[in-house]
């Protein structure tokens, strides 16, 4: 045994036990560390054949078990426990040494701690991982902000457990400060839109076009098969396939319809609004969840009349599910076309200078909305860095183009059977804006200066203007 770690995990959750014994599988000794010292027992009894581990009874014990610079990764809980640790580790720890934080952090909450703990002499790295308790043991990916010098002697770990795609590993220095946990939030948001655009599918073959969970099951295996494959699809045709062993029953009628969220999404449409990008697809997912939850309002308004006609006969049934099909990719295009928008605005707001293909090229992996079109967007950045947009990009373009037809469709159907398809309908509301030559916000620059003033620019010449809605109606420069 090596008579330091090179590595340590504090905090030993799944997520984190996971974590180190990931580490430990690749050959780094790691320092293993829990405030309750059973766990820390339990951890090394049972997988300690797997690599080698340095138990500590306390954060002082697991401060000195570890190689200088020392490199600790926290996995505790976001927030005010987070800030504890930190605490604790900051005053055993010497200028050089390196605070990872692993978990779900607001970003802004990691850049003072990253601000607080430069001046200490200290690397905080707030670090974003995606890929759940099977990622964290098996290779995720992982998203480290942080300064250069800290991603130098932190990055050849972190790349080696990280999930590999064509041998690349998923990670990569996003940026100072901040931007590790930006990005990871963004990545939840669009998680977020994609499961929403995928049940909506799901709904509408149900409800609109009378398909069972297995047969839809089956609908998107084909659909993994090409251009939509990922793991969210792969795992969407696994749920609809299973069978409740107590009922009988499709395991999806058996769940409450009333889906949880941890704060990611909503935090990403928050900065969103507050950096003027327009994420309404993300958006739109985030309140779907919220009215899903909003059980005594749904059952208050169940009885409300809807259309008469409720399904699609069996020829229009039959070409369908290639509309659906049609719908979701190009709804999953402005997703992520949305999200990477984000990105780019947040980078630009705080100077962090992230490039979009290399967050395309790390999400191919690891993470929970790893898909084979990830390529594609990573093909778009890499031919043009600085481009506005996703749907710029000529494969896109043609991809939106082609599907445009079958996902007008497919939102028509949706409000005539009354099937909700909040997704579907905001995505195509979303690309019909950009391409429109004018949008109705000229009358609601009217609206504003007639009741407050708020003045007005127009199209024909320079300078900021007025009417005097209440006098004569004549125009003045404000």
């Amino acid at each position: 045994m090596a008579e330091q770690a090179r590595i340590g995990v504090t905090g030993l959750a799944v997520m984190g036990s996971n974590l180190a014994r990931n580490l430990a599988r690749h050959g780094h000794p790691v320092a293993v560390h829990n405030r309750t010292e059973a766990k820390t027992r339990a951890l090394v009894e049972e997988f300690g054949h797997e690599g080698e581990f340095h138990p500590a009874e306390t954060l002082k014990q697991f401060v000195e078990s570890l190689e200088r610079p020392r490199r600790a990764i926290i996995m505790v809980k976001a927030g005010a426990p987070t800030d504890a640790v930190i605490d604790e580790l900051a005053a055993l720890m010497e200028p050089g040494d390196m605070i990872v934080d692993g978990g779900n952090a607001d970003f802004r909450d990691t850049r003072r701690r990253e601000a607080a703990l430069r001046e200490q002499g200290l690397h905080f790295v707030g670090t974003g991982i995606s890929g759940g308790e099977e990622g964290a043991l098996n290779g995720p990916s992982i998203m480290p902000g942080g300064s250069k010098e800290a991603y130098e002697a932190l990055g050849p770990i972190l790349e080696d457990i990280a999930a590999k795609v064509d041998g690349v590993p998923c990670c990569t220095h996003v940026g100072p400060d901040g931007a590790g946990h930006f990005v990871k939030m963004v990545h939840n948001g669009i998680e977020y839109a994609d499961m929403q655009l995928i049940a909506e599918a799901y709904d509408l073959l149900r409800h609109a076009a009378g398909q069972r969970p297995a047969e839809i099951a089956e609908v998107f295996r084909t659909w993994n098969s090409g251009r939509l494959e990922s793991y969210l699809i792969e795992i969407t045709a696994e749920v609809l396939a299973h069978t409740d062993a107590a009922t009988g029953q499709p395991f999806v009628d058996v769940v409450l319809d009333q889906a949880g969220q941890k704060g990611t999404g909503s935090w990403t449409v928050q900065n969103a609004l507050e950096l003027g990008v327009p994420t309404s697809g993300i958006a739109e997912a985030v309140f779907a969840r919220s009215l899903s939850g909003s059980a005594e309002l749904r059952a208050a308004t169940r009885g409300l009349p809807g259309p008469g006609e409720t399904w699609l006969d069996s020829a229009a049934s039959d070409r369908f599910a290639d509309d659906v099909e049609q719908a979701l990719y190009a709804s999953k295009i402005v997703a992520y076309a949305q999200g990477f928008n984000l990105i780019q605005a947040g980078s630009a707001e705080y100077g962090w200078d992230v490039d979009p293909g290399a967050m395309a090229t790390i999400w191919r992996g690891g993470c929970i909305i790893r898909a084979q079109f990830l390529n594609r967007i990573k093909e778009a950045y890499d031919a043009d860095p600085g481009r506005p947009t996703l749907l710029t990009d000529g494969h896109f373009a043609e991809a939106i183009g082609g599907a445009q037809d079958a996902w007008r469709r497919v939102v028509s159907t949706a409000a005539q059977l009354g099937v909700p398809a909040p997704g579907f309908s905001a995505a195509l509301s979303y690309y019909d804006a950009l391409r429109a030559e004018r949008l109705p916000a000229a009358l609601i620059q009217g609206q504003r200066d007639f009741f407050g003033a708020h003045t007005y620019r127009r199209v024909d010449r320079e300078g900021t203007f007025h009417t005097l809605w209440g006098g004569d109606r004549s125009e003045v420069e404000a």
